[in-house]
């Protein structure tokens, strides 16, 4: 089947449709939620199994016509809920109703069947997909509506304030600053749709020439009046069963992350380059822990105080770090990487090997005058040119768009996996990852 069905001859189209309606009509229903005896629920379980194995080969073969039936031939642009909801009304069976899910997510986690996985197993589809996964990345990249809600006050007054983050514009730099104060900036749902918000606002905004991401001072005890830049991943809710595929751990690198790399796909963009894009510096105060250290991958630029940390605990926490698998072996080589995610390697930004992971390391009390100083070098107009160059290099679509598929499923199942659930709670006494 073509890539463009959308585009395809109606008999081509009629052919494709009803070869994916009648491979449709084979897919099993889903066991419906609720808790059950030991029995009960290893019975449920083969035949989730099997109906996930008969949905990755329906996948396989039908994505492409799947995706096209849901946006109408690539004509609309639906986020990843949207995408999720479009599929269990074009094709019962493939997924959780919202129903289904909103039941499931009511149960104690340890009575849940793991309907994120089905979830994966969907987007793993569509993403392998050349054509659908290509416009499924491109579409994430537009600008959400609660930025364009936001974007007329923004420009108006300078400032934006939202629960964990702040977005103040001065002197032509967008200053992000993530102030969750009383959890270290742990990231949760909302900090995620804070930052992608304080994102888009920032690459919309004419008055925004570069970034900058720091930590605020935190009001958490053991930290109350330092910056901190992130001790990643909420575990808290992790471990709570509030940490979701879609929401978060798809969202967040298909979403802001990605938008630091390449900037936002708007329908006003010139010709000379599909995007709204601009440097971005980040500052490292205390540690960037998990999500926080993946976030640095993304950005041009890196500060640390001589006193900070890096790490990625995720392996040791259970879960895949993101897109960091993808993108820390290019940058410290194959072997500290491997260090850094499978071993728990803390790099403090004083030792030697932090070299490949921050451009400057200052002394605490010099750091703010360093940043100052970082962000006049990279207004310099060839430093957008140049970053657009590296970003491409360094990170083909097609390259992510491969490793996203899988990280869909491989993630589903860790945050579902037994030794997750039963670490709940272990991370919680010290800064999380």
């Amino acid at each position: 089947m073509s890539a463009a069905t959308g585009r395809a001859p109606a008999a081509v189209r009629e052919r494709a449709a009803d070869g994916l309606d009648r491979a449709a009509r084979l897919l099993p229903p889903f066991p419906a939620p609720g808790p059950r005896t030991g029995e009960e629920r290893e019975r449920a379980e083969r035949e989730l199994d099997a109906g996930r194995a008969r949905r990755t080969a329906f996948l396989d073969r039908h994505a492409e016509e799947l995706y096209d039936r849901i946006t109408a031939g690539r004509t609309l642009r639906p986020r990843l809920d949207a995408l999720v909801e479009g599929a269990a009304s074009a094709v019962p069976n493939l997924v959780p109703t919202a129903a289904q899910l909103r039941a499931e997510r009511a149960l104690p986690v340890a009575e849940r069947l793991g309907y994120e996985i089905d979830l994966g197993v969907l987007l793993r589809g569509v993403l392998r997909g050349p054509a659908a996964g290509g416009h499924l990345m491109d579409s994430m990249l537009r600008p959400t509506g609660r930025a364009l809600e936001l974007l007329g006050e923004f420009r108006a007054t300078g400032v934006v304030r939202m629960d964990s983050t702040r977005l103040e514009r001065r002197a032509g730099v967008a200053r992000i600053t993530m102030c969750a104060g009383d959890r270290l900036n742990a990231e949760d749902e909302q900090q995620v749709d804070d930052m992608e918000t304080a994102v888009d606002l920032a690459l919309l905004d004419e008055g925004c020439e570069i970034g900058l991401i720091r930590g605020g001072e935190m009001t958490h005890p053991r930290y109350a009046g330092r910056r901190v830049f992130s001790a990643g991943i909420n575990l808290k809710r992790l471990h709570a069963g509030e940490i979701t595929l879609v929401g978060f751990l798809l969202r967040r690198e298909l979403g802001y992350l990605r938008k630091l790399l390449l900037g936002l796909r708007t329908d006003d963009a010139s010709w000379h380059y599909p995007f709204t894009d601009m440097p971005w510096v980040a500052a490292v105060d205390g540690f960037a822990i998990g999500g926080g250290m993946q976030l640095l991958l993304a950005v041009d630029h890196v500060l640390a105080a001589s006193d900070a940390y890096l790490s990625l605990p995720a392996a040791q926490e259970g879960i895949v770090p993101g897109a960091a698998d993808f993108r820390l072996p290019a940058v410290t080589g194959p072997r500290l990487a491997r260090q850094i995610i499978l071993g728990g390697r803390r790099v403090r930004a004083s030792d030697p090997e932090a070299r490949t992971l921050v451009d400057q390391v200052v002394d605490p009390a010099d750091l703010d005058r360093a940043v100052e100083r970082a962000l006049e070098l990279l207004r310099d107009p060839a430093v957008t040119a140049n970053r657009r160059m590296v970003n491409l290099a360094l990170e083909p679509a097609d390259g992510f768009r491969a490793y996203l598929a899988e990280f869909a499923v491989q993630q589903a199942l860790r945050i579902r996996a037994a030794d997750v659930l039963g670490k709940a709670g272990r991370f919680t006494a010290r800064p999380s990852g």
